[in-house]
Protein backbone atom coordinates (compact mmCIF):
# COMPACT_ATOMS: atom_id res chain seq x y z
CA UNK A 1 0.00 0.00 0.00
CA UNK A 2 1.22 3.76 -0.92
CA UNK A 3 1.84 5.91 1.60
CA UNK A 4 -0.05 9.11 2.16
CA UNK A 5 2.68 11.12 1.12
CA UNK A 6 3.35 9.19 -2.41
CA UNK A 7 -0.94 9.85 -3.02
CA UNK A 8 -1.40 13.64 -1.79
CA UNK A 9 0.82 16.77 -1.97
CA UNK A 10 1.85 19.47 0.52
CA UNK A 11 1.19 23.23 -0.07
CA UNK A 12 4.27 25.56 0.52
CA UNK A 13 2.93 28.04 2.36
CA UNK A 14 5.42 31.15 4.29
CA UNK A 15 5.81 29.41 8.12
CA UNK A 16 3.63 31.80 9.78
CA UNK A 17 3.01 29.91 12.90
CA UNK A 18 5.72 28.34 15.25
CA UNK A 19 4.23 25.79 17.52
CA UNK A 20 5.63 24.19 20.68
CA UNK A 21 4.37 20.61 20.41
CA UNK A 22 4.31 17.85 17.56
CA UNK A 23 1.24 15.28 19.27
CA UNK A 24 -2.23 14.53 18.40
CA UNK A 25 -4.20 17.74 20.22
CA UNK A 26 -2.41 20.10 18.60
CA UNK A 27 -2.52 18.46 14.78
CA UNK A 28 -6.33 17.79 15.57
CA UNK A 29 -6.96 20.84 16.77
CA UNK A 30 -5.25 23.81 16.33
CA UNK A 31 -3.54 22.62 13.13
CA UNK A 32 -6.01 21.25 11.82
CA UNK A 33 -8.13 24.65 12.23
CA UNK A 34 -5.53 26.00 10.33
CA UNK A 35 -5.65 24.21 7.50
CA UNK A 36 -9.22 25.39 7.12
CA UNK A 37 -8.43 28.79 7.43
CA UNK A 38 -5.72 28.71 4.90
CA UNK A 39 -8.63 27.13 2.59
CA UNK A 40 -11.83 29.45 3.42
CA UNK A 41 -9.62 32.85 3.62
CA UNK A 42 -6.39 34.57 2.23
CA UNK A 43 -4.45 33.50 5.36
CA UNK A 44 -1.73 31.54 3.46
CA UNK A 45 0.31 30.27 6.32
CA UNK A 46 1.91 26.55 7.46
CA UNK A 47 2.89 26.05 10.69
CA UNK A 48 6.39 24.69 11.73
CA UNK A 49 6.09 22.42 14.61
CA UNK A 50 9.18 21.76 17.54
CA UNK A 51 9.64 19.44 19.65
CA UNK A 52 9.48 20.19 22.94
CA UNK A 53 10.99 17.84 24.99
CA UNK A 54 14.05 15.73 24.58
CA UNK A 55 12.02 12.03 24.77
CA UNK A 56 12.11 9.03 23.22
CA UNK A 57 7.94 8.70 20.94
CA UNK A 58 8.10 12.08 19.78
CA UNK A 59 5.88 12.30 16.32
CA UNK A 60 8.82 14.78 14.33
CA UNK A 61 10.52 12.12 12.45
CA UNK A 62 6.86 10.75 11.12
CA UNK A 63 5.68 14.22 10.47
CA UNK A 64 8.74 14.63 8.61
CA UNK A 65 8.64 11.30 6.46
CA UNK A 66 5.54 12.34 5.36
CA UNK A 67 6.34 15.62 4.45
CA UNK A 68 4.13 17.05 7.27
CA UNK A 69 0.63 15.17 6.04
CA UNK A 70 -1.47 13.44 7.97
CA UNK A 71 -5.56 12.74 8.01
CA UNK A 72 -8.10 13.19 10.61
CA UNK A 73 -10.90 11.35 11.31
CA UNK A 74 -13.32 13.14 13.24
CA UNK A 75 -16.77 11.19 14.22
CA UNK A 76 -19.38 11.17 16.67
CA UNK A 77 -23.29 12.05 17.06
CA UNK A 78 -24.96 14.57 14.94
CA UNK A 79 -28.52 15.13 16.02
CA UNK A 80 -28.43 10.84 17.20
CA UNK A 81 -26.83 10.46 13.79
CA UNK A 82 -23.42 8.92 13.38
CA UNK A 83 -21.36 11.17 11.37
CA UNK A 84 -17.75 11.36 10.42
CA UNK A 85 -15.71 13.72 8.53
CA UNK A 86 -12.19 13.03 7.18
CA UNK A 87 -9.69 15.55 6.09
CA UNK A 88 -5.94 15.30 4.93
CA UNK A 89 -4.43 18.33 6.78
CA UNK A 90 -1.26 20.19 4.62
CA UNK A 91 -0.78 23.00 7.03
CA UNK A 92 1.88 21.56 8.94
CA UNK A 93 5.60 22.19 6.74
CA UNK A 94 7.92 20.15 9.07
CA UNK A 95 8.70 19.53 12.80
CA UNK A 96 12.15 20.58 14.22
CA UNK A 97 14.04 18.94 17.06
CA UNK A 98 15.68 21.82 18.80
CA UNK A 99 18.30 19.21 21.00
CA UNK A 100 19.34 17.50 18.08
CA UNK A 101 18.57 20.56 15.17
CA UNK A 102 19.74 23.50 17.27
CA UNK A 103 20.45 25.94 14.74
CA UNK A 104 17.64 25.41 12.35
CA UNK A 105 15.26 25.62 15.05
CA UNK A 106 16.98 29.01 16.27
CA UNK A 107 16.42 30.13 12.29
CA UNK A 108 13.51 30.12 12.85
CA UNK A 109 13.70 33.41 14.81
CA UNK A 110 14.91 35.31 11.42
CA UNK A 111 11.68 34.36 9.78
CA UNK A 112 10.09 37.60 8.61
CA UNK A 113 6.76 36.00 7.92
CA UNK A 114 6.15 34.09 11.49
CA UNK A 115 3.90 35.96 13.42
CA UNK A 116 1.69 33.47 15.65
CA UNK A 117 3.46 30.81 18.33
CA UNK A 118 0.99 28.25 19.30
CA UNK A 119 1.96 25.60 21.92
CA UNK A 120 0.71 22.43 24.11
CA UNK A 121 3.37 21.34 26.42
CA UNK A 122 1.39 19.86 29.29
CA UNK A 123 -0.17 21.34 32.19
CA UNK A 124 3.70 20.97 34.32
CA UNK A 125 4.89 23.11 31.10
CA UNK A 126 4.79 26.67 31.80
CA UNK A 127 7.15 26.70 34.50
CA UNK A 128 10.73 28.34 35.52
CA UNK A 129 13.63 26.17 34.42
CA UNK A 130 15.81 26.88 37.12
CA UNK A 131 19.46 26.93 36.30
CA UNK A 132 19.33 27.58 32.49
CA UNK A 133 21.00 30.21 30.50
CA UNK A 134 21.17 32.11 27.33
CA UNK A 135 23.75 29.90 25.76
CA UNK A 136 21.90 26.42 26.36
CA UNK A 137 21.68 24.89 23.14
CA UNK A 138 18.29 24.50 23.94
CA UNK A 139 17.11 25.08 27.21
CA UNK A 140 15.30 22.33 28.87
CA UNK A 141 12.18 24.50 29.54
CA UNK A 142 9.62 25.43 27.74
CA UNK A 143 9.58 28.75 28.99
CA UNK A 144 13.44 29.08 28.30
CA UNK A 145 13.03 28.22 25.15
CA UNK A 146 10.96 31.30 24.36
CA UNK A 147 13.00 34.15 25.72
CA UNK A 148 15.98 33.04 24.32
CA UNK A 149 14.11 32.64 20.66
CA UNK A 150 12.04 35.59 21.70
CA UNK A 151 15.72 37.49 22.09
CA UNK A 152 17.63 36.34 19.12
CA UNK A 153 14.73 37.33 16.97
CA UNK A 154 14.69 41.00 19.19
CA UNK A 155 18.46 41.14 17.93
CA UNK A 156 18.02 39.85 14.47
CA UNK A 157 15.42 42.81 13.76
CA UNK A 158 17.40 44.88 15.50
CA UNK A 159 14.33 45.39 18.12
CA UNK A 160 11.67 46.55 15.33
CA UNK A 161 8.18 45.98 17.27
CA UNK A 162 6.19 45.05 14.46
CA UNK A 163 8.39 41.71 14.43
CA UNK A 164 6.56 41.19 17.73
CA UNK A 165 4.69 37.91 17.59
CA UNK A 166 1.34 36.48 19.47
CA UNK A 167 1.63 33.45 21.52
CA UNK A 168 -1.45 31.28 21.35
CA UNK A 169 -0.76 28.84 24.56
CA UNK A 170 -3.52 25.92 24.99
CA UNK A 171 -2.44 24.61 28.05
CA UNK A 172 -4.71 23.56 30.43
CA UNK A 173 -4.11 25.61 33.12
CA UNK A 174 -5.74 28.99 34.25
CA UNK A 175 -4.57 32.21 32.29
CA UNK A 176 -2.33 30.07 30.84
CA UNK A 177 -1.05 33.10 28.27
CA UNK A 178 0.07 35.30 31.63
CA UNK A 179 1.21 32.72 33.32
CA UNK A 180 4.10 31.85 30.23
CA UNK A 181 4.38 35.85 30.15
CA UNK A 182 5.52 36.22 33.65
CA UNK A 183 7.81 32.58 33.08
CA UNK A 184 9.32 34.61 30.26
CA UNK A 185 10.04 38.04 31.98
CA UNK A 186 11.51 36.11 34.98
CA UNK A 187 14.18 34.27 32.74
CA UNK A 188 14.80 37.89 30.52
CA UNK A 189 15.52 39.05 34.22
CA UNK A 190 17.42 36.72 35.15
CA UNK A 191 19.73 36.48 32.56
CA UNK A 192 19.89 40.00 32.64
CA UNK A 193 19.24 40.77 28.56
CA UNK A 194 17.82 44.54 29.32
CA UNK A 195 15.36 46.99 29.53
CA UNK A 196 15.04 47.89 25.76
CA UNK A 197 14.74 43.75 25.45
CA UNK A 198 12.04 43.97 28.15
CA UNK A 199 10.27 47.28 26.51
CA UNK A 200 10.45 44.76 22.97
CA UNK A 201 9.00 41.68 24.68
CA UNK A 202 6.31 44.28 26.17
CA UNK A 203 5.19 44.39 22.28
CA UNK A 204 4.46 40.85 22.23
CA UNK A 205 1.01 39.48 23.25
CA UNK A 206 0.26 36.37 25.08
CA UNK A 207 -3.37 35.63 25.06
CA UNK A 208 -5.57 33.45 27.82
CA UNK A 209 -7.11 30.74 25.92
CA UNK A 210 -9.29 27.79 26.72
CA UNK A 211 -9.81 24.77 24.01
CA UNK A 212 -12.38 22.07 24.15
CA UNK A 213 -11.86 18.97 22.31
CA UNK A 214 -11.34 14.88 22.47
CA UNK A 215 -8.57 13.92 20.90
CA UNK A 216 -8.15 10.14 20.89
CA UNK A 217 -5.24 10.02 18.67
CA UNK A 218 -3.49 6.94 16.21
CA UNK A 219 -6.67 4.66 16.25
CA UNK A 220 -4.63 1.69 16.99
CA UNK A 221 -7.38 -1.21 16.29
CA UNK A 222 -9.07 0.57 13.28
CA UNK A 223 -6.05 2.05 11.19
CA UNK A 224 -5.66 -1.09 8.54
CA UNK A 225 -9.11 -0.71 7.92
CA UNK A 226 -9.03 3.10 7.80
CA UNK A 227 -5.99 3.20 5.43
CA UNK A 228 -8.03 0.11 3.04
CA UNK A 229 -11.00 2.67 2.76
CA UNK A 230 -8.52 5.91 2.74
CA UNK A 231 -6.59 4.36 -0.28
CA UNK A 232 -2.74 4.94 1.66
CA UNK A 233 -1.04 4.61 4.62
CA UNK A 234 -0.87 7.21 6.99
CA UNK A 235 0.97 6.61 10.53
CA UNK A 236 -0.01 9.62 11.77
CA UNK A 237 -3.55 9.42 11.25
CA UNK A 238 -5.23 11.77 13.99
CA UNK A 239 -8.91 10.28 15.31
CA UNK A 240 -11.15 12.94 17.79
CA UNK A 241 -14.56 14.38 17.74
CA UNK A 242 -16.72 16.08 16.45
CA UNK A 243 -17.16 18.83 18.98
CA UNK A 244 -14.77 21.86 19.48
CA UNK A 245 -14.52 25.07 20.79
CA UNK A 246 -11.81 27.87 20.71
CA UNK A 247 -12.41 30.69 23.28
CA UNK A 248 -9.43 33.36 23.59
CA UNK A 249 -9.02 36.33 25.29
CA UNK A 250 -8.51 39.97 23.71
CA UNK A 251 -5.53 40.46 25.27
CA UNK A 252 -4.47 44.02 26.56
CA UNK A 253 -1.44 45.28 24.82
CA UNK A 254 1.21 47.84 26.45
CA UNK A 255 1.23 51.42 26.84
CA UNK A 256 1.87 52.84 23.22
CA UNK A 257 1.46 49.37 21.81
CA UNK A 258 -1.24 49.44 19.04
CA UNK A 259 -4.05 47.00 19.82
CA UNK A 260 -3.47 43.68 17.73
CA UNK A 261 -6.10 43.19 15.16
CA UNK A 262 -6.65 39.86 16.11
CA UNK A 263 -9.81 39.47 13.54
CA UNK A 264 -8.16 40.56 10.55
CA UNK A 265 -5.03 39.04 11.14
CA UNK A 266 -5.94 35.44 12.51
CA UNK A 267 -9.29 34.99 10.71
CA UNK A 268 -10.59 32.08 12.59
CA UNK A 269 -14.38 33.95 12.33
CA UNK A 270 -14.64 34.55 8.65
CA UNK A 271 -13.33 30.61 7.82
CA UNK A 272 -16.29 29.47 9.92
CA UNK A 273 -14.58 28.25 12.67
CA UNK A 274 -15.91 27.95 16.32
CA UNK A 275 -14.04 30.70 17.75
CA UNK A 276 -15.09 33.39 20.81
CA UNK A 277 -13.27 36.33 21.11
CA UNK A 278 -14.13 37.68 24.54
CA UNK A 279 -13.11 39.98 27.14
CA UNK A 280 -12.95 37.44 29.78
CA UNK A 281 -12.84 33.63 29.92
CA UNK A 282 -14.20 33.38 33.47
CA UNK A 283 -17.49 32.56 31.88
CA UNK A 284 -16.44 29.65 29.71
CA UNK A 285 -13.99 28.55 31.52
CA UNK A 286 -16.96 28.06 34.95
CA UNK A 287 -18.98 26.47 32.01
CA UNK A 288 -16.15 23.52 31.24
CA UNK A 289 -14.70 23.18 34.40
CA UNK A 290 -18.09 22.96 36.51
CA UNK A 291 -20.07 20.77 33.93
CA UNK A 292 -18.21 18.94 31.68
CA UNK A 293 -15.55 18.38 33.89
CA UNK A 294 -17.53 18.29 36.97
CA UNK A 295 -19.87 15.43 35.20
CA UNK A 296 -16.82 13.51 34.53
CA UNK A 297 -15.23 13.57 37.78
CA UNK A 298 -18.64 13.68 39.79
CA UNK A 299 -19.62 10.54 38.20
CA UNK A 300 -16.36 8.69 36.99
CA UNK A 301 -15.68 7.27 40.68
CA UNK A 302 -18.89 5.67 41.61
CA UNK A 303 -19.56 4.57 38.07
CA UNK A 304 -16.24 2.41 37.98
CA UNK A 305 -17.31 1.10 41.21
CA UNK A 306 -20.35 0.22 40.33
CA UNK A 307 -19.30 -1.79 37.32
CA UNK A 308 -18.82 0.41 34.49
CA UNK A 309 -15.52 1.17 32.58
CA UNK A 310 -15.99 3.95 30.42
CA UNK A 311 -17.84 7.24 29.70
CA UNK A 312 -20.07 5.96 26.99
CA UNK A 313 -21.20 3.39 29.35
CA UNK A 314 -22.37 6.08 31.78
CA UNK A 315 -24.62 7.16 29.27
CA UNK A 316 -26.31 3.60 28.46
CA UNK A 317 -26.61 2.73 32.00
CA UNK A 318 -30.29 4.07 33.53
CA UNK A 319 -28.83 4.22 36.65
CA UNK A 320 -25.70 6.37 36.26
CA UNK A 321 -27.10 7.99 33.70
CA UNK A 322 -29.98 9.13 36.11
CA UNK A 323 -27.15 10.29 38.41
CA UNK A 324 -25.09 12.19 36.20
CA UNK A 325 -28.31 13.87 34.97
CA UNK A 326 -29.22 15.19 38.58
CA UNK A 327 -25.55 16.30 39.48
CA UNK A 328 -25.45 18.63 36.37
CA UNK A 329 -29.26 19.65 35.72
CA UNK A 330 -29.78 19.93 39.58
CA UNK A 331 -26.97 20.40 41.58
CA UNK A 332 -24.37 21.98 39.41
CA UNK A 333 -25.77 24.16 36.84
CA UNK A 334 -28.56 25.56 39.98
CA UNK A 335 -24.99 26.75 41.94
CA UNK A 336 -23.47 28.90 39.30
CA UNK A 337 -24.41 32.21 40.19
CA UNK A 338 -25.28 34.17 37.03
CA UNK A 339 -25.72 37.33 38.49
CA UNK A 340 -22.49 37.93 40.47
CA UNK A 341 -20.46 35.50 39.28
CA UNK A 342 -18.52 34.54 35.71
CA UNK A 343 -21.79 33.88 34.51
CA UNK A 344 -22.66 37.56 34.44
CA UNK A 345 -23.75 38.72 31.23
CA UNK A 346 -25.59 34.97 29.90
CA UNK A 347 -28.20 33.41 30.50
CA UNK A 348 -28.88 29.38 32.44
CA UNK A 349 -30.20 28.46 28.62
CA UNK A 350 -26.14 28.79 27.59
CA UNK A 351 -25.56 26.44 30.57
CA UNK A 352 -28.12 24.05 29.81
CA UNK A 353 -27.57 24.01 26.22
CA UNK A 354 -23.75 23.34 26.78
CA UNK A 355 -25.10 20.14 29.09
CA UNK A 356 -26.50 19.02 26.75
CA UNK A 357 -23.88 18.96 23.99
CA UNK A 358 -22.16 17.58 26.93
CA UNK A 359 -23.98 14.64 27.43
CA UNK A 360 -24.05 14.30 23.74
CA UNK A 361 -20.34 14.13 23.57
CA UNK A 362 -20.13 11.79 26.36
CA UNK A 363 -22.50 9.01 24.23
CA UNK A 364 -20.04 9.20 21.01
CA UNK A 365 -19.72 5.54 20.38
CA UNK A 366 -16.81 6.59 18.60
CA UNK A 367 -14.56 8.03 21.49
CA UNK A 368 -13.58 5.05 24.11
CA UNK A 369 -13.03 7.15 27.71
CA UNK A 370 -11.83 5.11 30.32
CA UNK A 371 -13.17 5.57 33.88
CA UNK A 372 -10.06 4.99 35.39
CA UNK A 373 -8.10 8.15 32.98
CA UNK A 374 -10.81 10.37 34.75
CA UNK A 375 -10.02 9.32 37.74
CA UNK A 376 -6.23 9.79 37.98
CA UNK A 377 -4.94 13.05 40.48
CA UNK A 378 -8.98 12.99 41.59
CA UNK A 379 -8.40 14.75 44.72
CA UNK A 380 -7.15 17.99 42.91
CA UNK A 381 -9.77 17.38 40.37
CA UNK A 382 -12.46 17.53 42.66
CA UNK A 383 -11.59 20.51 44.88
CA UNK A 384 -11.23 22.23 41.39
CA UNK A 385 -14.40 20.89 39.61
CA UNK A 386 -16.96 20.10 42.35
CA UNK A 387 -16.38 21.65 45.83
CA UNK A 388 -17.04 25.11 44.25
CA UNK A 389 -20.61 23.62 43.12
CA UNK A 390 -21.52 21.89 46.80
CA UNK A 391 -20.46 25.35 48.71
CA UNK A 392 -22.36 27.80 46.18
CA UNK A 393 -25.49 24.80 46.14
CA UNK A 394 -25.64 24.57 49.98
CA UNK A 395 -25.46 28.52 50.37
CA UNK A 396 -28.31 28.80 47.76
CA UNK A 397 -30.94 26.01 48.97
CA UNK A 398 -29.42 25.13 52.77
CA UNK A 399 -28.08 21.77 52.28
CA UNK A 400 -25.79 19.88 50.64
CA UNK A 401 -26.36 18.50 47.07
CA UNK A 402 -26.48 15.15 47.43
CA UNK A 403 -25.99 13.45 44.17
CA UNK A 404 -22.25 15.60 44.36
CA UNK A 405 -21.94 14.12 48.01
CA UNK A 406 -22.20 11.01 46.46
CA UNK A 407 -19.73 11.36 44.30
CA UNK A 408 -17.31 12.60 47.39
CA UNK A 409 -18.27 9.64 49.16
CA UNK A 410 -17.38 7.39 46.19
CA UNK A 411 -14.09 9.25 45.92
CA UNK A 412 -12.89 8.14 49.41
CA UNK A 413 -14.25 4.39 48.94
CA UNK A 414 -12.01 4.41 45.39
CA UNK A 415 -8.91 5.38 47.39
CA UNK A 416 -9.18 2.24 49.54
CA UNK A 417 -5.79 0.11 48.89
CA UNK A 418 -2.35 -0.54 49.41
CA UNK A 419 0.33 1.33 48.57
CA UNK A 420 2.44 -0.50 45.07
CA UNK A 421 4.94 2.57 44.67
CA UNK A 422 5.42 6.67 45.50
CA UNK A 423 2.54 7.34 43.12
CA UNK A 424 0.32 4.80 43.44
CA UNK A 425 -1.70 2.55 45.03
CA UNK A 426 -3.50 -0.54 44.01
CA UNK A 427 -7.90 -0.59 44.92
CA UNK A 428 -10.11 -3.68 44.52
CA UNK A 429 -13.60 -3.82 42.97
CA UNK A 430 -16.31 -6.70 42.80
CA UNK A 431 -17.92 -6.73 39.15
CA UNK A 432 -19.87 -9.86 38.44
CA UNK A 433 -18.97 -11.21 41.74
CA UNK A 434 -15.32 -11.27 41.14
CA UNK A 435 -12.49 -9.47 42.58
CA UNK A 436 -10.30 -6.48 39.77
CA UNK A 437 -7.74 -4.77 41.25
CA UNK A 438 -7.48 -1.28 39.88
CA UNK A 439 -4.50 1.87 39.91
CA UNK A 440 -5.30 4.57 41.79
CA UNK A 441 -2.49 7.37 40.78
CA UNK A 442 -1.92 10.73 42.66
CA UNK A 443 0.40 12.37 45.10
CA UNK A 444 2.05 9.92 47.30
CA UNK A 445 1.60 11.95 50.24
CA UNK A 446 -2.21 12.11 49.26
CA UNK A 447 -2.73 8.36 48.71
CA UNK A 448 -0.79 7.34 52.31
CA UNK A 449 -2.78 9.47 53.85
CA UNK A 450 -5.99 7.44 52.58
CA UNK A 451 -4.06 4.23 53.20
CA UNK A 452 -3.89 5.34 56.91
CA UNK A 453 -7.44 6.34 56.86
CA UNK A 454 -8.16 2.79 56.16
CA UNK A 455 -6.08 0.81 58.19
CA UNK A 456 -8.25 1.94 61.06
CA UNK A 457 -11.45 3.44 60.00
CA UNK A 458 -13.34 3.38 63.50
CA UNK A 459 -16.35 2.75 61.91
CA UNK A 460 -18.10 5.57 58.47
CA UNK A 461 -18.70 8.22 60.39
CA UNK A 462 -14.69 8.72 62.28
CA UNK A 463 -13.78 7.74 58.43
CA UNK A 464 -15.10 10.41 56.51
CA UNK A 465 -14.43 12.83 59.13
CA UNK A 466 -10.87 11.85 59.28
CA UNK A 467 -10.93 12.20 55.38
CA UNK A 468 -12.55 15.50 55.20
CA UNK A 469 -10.53 17.56 58.31
CA UNK A 470 -7.52 17.14 55.92
CA UNK A 471 -6.80 20.59 54.47
CA UNK A 472 -4.10 19.87 52.64
CA UNK A 473 -6.48 17.69 50.32
CA UNK A 474 -8.85 20.07 50.19
CA UNK A 475 -7.60 23.36 50.15
CA UNK A 476 -9.66 23.78 53.78
CA UNK A 477 -10.92 21.96 56.26
CA UNK A 478 -14.41 20.37 54.76
CA UNK A 479 -15.40 18.47 58.34
CA UNK A 480 -16.31 21.65 59.68
CA UNK A 481 -19.65 21.66 57.24
CA UNK A 482 -21.71 19.19 59.56
CA UNK A 483 -24.50 18.50 57.05
CA UNK A 484 -21.65 17.57 54.41
CA UNK A 485 -20.06 15.48 56.69
CA UNK A 486 -23.11 14.09 57.48
CA UNK A 487 -24.87 13.09 53.46
CA UNK A 488 -21.14 12.08 52.85
CA UNK A 489 -21.43 9.59 55.53
CA UNK A 490 -24.15 8.34 55.14
CA UNK A 491 -23.70 7.92 51.43
CA UNK A 492 -20.16 6.13 51.87
CA UNK A 493 -21.74 3.97 54.68
CA UNK A 494 -24.59 2.52 52.05
CA UNK A 495 -21.85 1.68 49.84
CA UNK A 496 -20.09 -0.24 52.14
CA UNK A 497 -22.80 -2.32 53.33
CA UNK A 498 -25.56 -2.10 50.36
CA UNK A 499 -23.52 -1.52 47.29
CA UNK A 500 -22.71 1.37 45.05
CA UNK A 501 -25.95 0.88 43.35
CA UNK A 502 -27.96 1.49 46.15
CA UNK A 503 -25.98 4.91 47.03
CA UNK A 504 -26.63 6.02 43.98
CA UNK A 505 -30.07 5.17 44.39
CA UNK A 506 -30.58 7.33 47.47
CA UNK A 507 -29.11 10.27 45.68
CA UNK A 508 -31.40 10.17 43.46
CA UNK A 509 -34.39 9.77 46.29
CA UNK A 510 -34.52 6.36 46.27
CA UNK A 511 -35.09 4.35 49.57
CA UNK A 512 -33.68 5.89 52.16
CA UNK A 513 -33.78 9.62 50.75
CA UNK A 514 -35.63 12.20 52.49
CA UNK A 515 -39.13 13.50 50.84
CA UNK A 516 -39.39 16.04 49.10
CA UNK A 517 -35.92 16.18 48.45
CA UNK A 518 -35.68 14.47 44.72
CA UNK A 519 -37.08 17.59 42.68
CA UNK A 520 -39.13 16.56 39.49
CA UNK A 521 -37.36 16.17 36.98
Amino acid sequence: MKTIDQIQQPVNRPERILQYGEGNFLRGFADWQVDILNEKTNFNGNVVAVQPRNRKGAQGALINAQRGLYTTVLRGLKGEKRTEEIRVVRSLSRCVNPYTQFDEYIACAENPELRFVFSNTTEAGISYGEGEELHDRPQLSFPGKVAAFLHRRYEYFRGDPSKALVFIPCELIERNGDTLRRVVERHAAAWKLGEDFARWLGACVFCNTLVDRIISGFPGNEAETLWEKLGYRDDLLTAGELFYLWVIEKPKTAPGVPAWDYRRELPLEEAGLNIVWTDTLDFYRTRKVRILNGAHSSTALAAYLYGLDTVDQCVTDPLVYRFMRQAIFDEIIPSIDLENGPGKGTGVEALVRFAHETLERFANPFITHQLLSIGLNSVSKFKTRILPSIFSYQKKYGRPPRALCCSLAALIVFYRGRIVTDGEMEGCRIKNQEEFRYPIRDNGEILRYFADIWTAPDGSRNLVHRALSCPELWGEDLSLYPALEDAVSAALETMLTEGTGAALSRALGGPGAEPGDNRDR
